[in-house]
């Protein structure tokens, strides 16, 4: 349309001038419609909002700030061509309605929210979702039913525990090394768990059952020095002994398979993998990060893990699985 009739539109397309340049979505007001003129601009391409139309940014804070109850874990970042980014104020893991955030994202598709996976452990600062209105303005009437449909929808599961111990054993005879307690150690300190001294022990059921006894952290784990095969092998059988219970073994997710779950006077007890000795992620991450969160985790959840429990493969060193594959490396 000409100039002089743009007053109050909505620029759909930025602009250099040679006093610098206009962006896009800037409301056309008397001193960017005088920069225009100036620039020997006569005619400009804007967006018009109709009546009961809600602009961008109004309209993406409105959504975000239904998303996100006051304790939720979570903050707004400032809003900005159409957009707000959410972000984690601590560590923790991702708690979502998907069923709320679906219905949010069928109202309108100018109207749309991103998010993390959900149980996605996060960081401080880490952006757990993004709301964005795609154009430059939106029907009142569909942000009020987004709104709606977003309530309370995002939020963070924070960690219960600050304290974890593990148990380790050496197998004949050869002590476990360091590598394992400080790659658990920082597993844990993720969440702002403090792991304890690690507690070596002979790869015995009845050493280990001694071990178990004595600790006193609310999250126990075994790391041993032989992976466990069954649930008779060497650590389930301690747990038993030291007059605990083994409620599951065995996750597919991969790697991380020879897990296994139970509980003692109260506590959870996590058998590790051998995986668990590699940085890389592993199933016992997503066990131990639900604990330590507060989130039951039972025999069935961890069966239902299995969609998209293939982890990544690590090209330079291939899991196990692949081993006598045609073709597969050396």
């Amino acid at each position: 349309m000409p100039l002089d009739q743009a007053h109050g539109a909505v620029l759909a397309h930025s602009m250099a001038l040679p006093d610098g340049r206009l962006r896009k979505g800037c409301v056309l007001g008397p001193t960017e419609v005088a920069r225009l003129r100036a620039g020997g601009v006569a005619d400009v391409v804007v967006a018009q909002p109709e009546q009961g139309d809600i602009a961008e940014d109004d309209a993406a804070r409105a959504v975000a700030e239904a998303l996100v109850p006051s304790d939720a874990g979570l903050s707004l970042r400032p809003v900005g061509t159409g957009r707000v980014n959410i972000v984690a104020e601590c560590a923790g893991l991702v708690d979502l309605d998907a069923t709320a955030i679906h219905a949010l994202n069928a109202v309108d598709p100018a109207i749309t929210l991103a998010t993390l996976p959900p149980l996605m452990r996060v960081e401080r600062g880490t952006m757990v979702a993004t709301v964005k209105i795609i154009p430059y303005a939106v029907v009142g009437a569909a942000v009020t039913r987004a709104t709606a449909a977003a309530q309370g929808a995002l939020r963070l599961h924070r960690p219960v525990m600050d304290k974890a111990v593990l148990l380790m054993t050496r197998a004949g005879g050869t002590d476990p090394g360091e590598k394992g307690a400080r790659v658990t150690a920082d597993r844990l300190a993720r969440l702002g768990v403090t792991m304890q001294p690690p507690v070596v022990v002979d790869h015995t059921a009845h050493a280990l059952a001694q071990a178990l006894r004595q600790t006193t952290a609310p999250l126990v784990l075994i790391l041993t020095g032989s992976a466990t095969s069954d649930l008779h092998d060497t650590a389930p059988e301690a747990l038993r002994a030291a007059g605990g219970q083994v409620d599951h073994f065995g996750m597919p997710v991969d790697p991380g398979n020879l897990l296994f779950l139970g509980e003692m006077n109260g506590r959870p007890v996590i058998g590790l993998p051998g995986c668990a000795k590699s940085p890389a992620l592993n199933g016992a991450d997503w066990v131990m990060e639900r604990i330590i969160c507060g989130l039951p985790v039972r025999g069935t959840d961890i069966m239902a893990m299995g969609v998209g429990g293939l982890l990544t493969e690590i090209p330079s060193r291939p899991r196990p699985r692949r081993q006598g594959e045609k073709g597969a490396p050396d």
